[in-house]
C-alpha cells in the first residue's frame, strides 16, 4: 500500500520561552498507508489532538516535517493548508462543532464554500448527505433544536460530504451512549470498505478494541510508539 501520510521528529510546544509553556509533542514518527485505520491511543493530554491537528494543517508544528499525499505541509503557506483542508479532510471533531444557529444544511454545506464546485452541485451533495443520515426532515432547523444523536449525524455528515480523502476523528465518541458509539463505529467501517484512510484518537476502548482498526500508536506525555496488536 502506498504511505498517505508520514510525520518524522514533529514536536510541538505551545507558548515557547514562556512561563506557561507546554511540550505537547516530542519527535512524533508514524506512518499511514492508504486505505487503512488508525488509533491513537492514550490518556488526556498525551498529546493525540495535538498530533491529529498538525496532521490534518490545523496547526503548524514547532519542528519535523509531515508529508501528506506528497507535500510537506508544516512548510506550506496557510493559504494552501486551508485549500488542503477542503479537499482532503474530512474531521469529527469530539465537541461536533456544529454552529447552533445555523440550520443543519448549512452546517453541512460549510466544508464545500469556497470550492470550485457550483452552487447546484453543493446543494446537491448536501442534500445527499442529509438524507443518508436520516436528516431530511431536519435540514432546515437550527442545530440548537437537535437531540444529541441528531447533532453526531450532522457532523458526521459534514464530515463526509466532501468526500475526503482521510477522515480525522478526535475522541469522538467521548459524549455518546453506546448506541450512538456503535452507530459511529459502522459509519467508520463503511468509509473504510470505501477505501477512505482514517485516524482516530481515542481513550475509549469500544473504539481501539473494534475489527475496523489495523494498527494503534500509543502516546503518552507527547511520545508515539506503535502497539502489536495480539493475534
Amino acid at each position: 500500500m502506498d504511505i498517505l501520510i508520514q510525520t518524522e521528529k514533529v514536536c510541538k510546544t505551545y507558548n515557547r520561552h514562556r512561563p506557561d509553556e507546554v511540550v505537547a509533542l516530542i519527535n512524533a514518527t508514524f506512518k499511514v498507508h492508504q486505505g487503512e485505520v488508525i488509533v491513537l491511543k492514550g490518556p488526556s493530554g498525551s498529546g493525540k489532538s495535538s498530533l491529529l491537528s498538525l496532521v490534518g494543517c490545523l496547526g503548524r508544528p514547532t519542528s519535523g516535517s509531515i508529508n501528506v499525499a506528497g507535500r510537506d505541509v508544516a512548510k506550506l503557506p496557510e493559504r494552501f493548508l486551508a485549500s488542503i483542508r477542503r479537499e482532503t479532510f474530512g474531521f469529527i471533531f469530539q465537541q461536533f462543532n456544529l454552529l447552533r444557529d445555523l440550520s443543519v444544511f448549512d452546517n453541512v454545506l460549510l466544508p464545500l464554500y469556497p470550492t470550485s464546485l457550483k452552487l447546484a452541485e453543493m446543494r446537491g451533495r448536501v442534500d445527499e448527505a442529509i438524507e443518508r443520515f436520516g436528516l431530511g426532515k431536519r435540514k432546515q432547523m437550527k442545530v440548537r433544536q437537535l437531540s444529541g444523536g441528531e447533532q453526531q449525524r450532522v457532523a458526521i455528515a459534514r464530515a463526509l460530504v466532501n468526500r475526503p480523502q482521510i477522515i480525522i476523528a478526535d475522541e469522538p465518541t467521548a459524549h455518546l451512549d453506546s448506541d450512538l458509539s456503535s452507530y459511529l463505529l459502522e459509519v467508520l467501517a463503511e468509509q473504510k470498505r470505501a477505501g477512505r484512510t482514517i485516524i482516530i484518537a481515542t481513550h475509549d476502548p469500544v473504539v481501539y478494541q473494534a475489527p475496523l482498526i489495523d494498527r494503534t500508536y500509543e502516546m503518552l506525555h507527547g511520545e508515539l510508539s506503535e502497539v502489536t496488536r495480539a493475534s
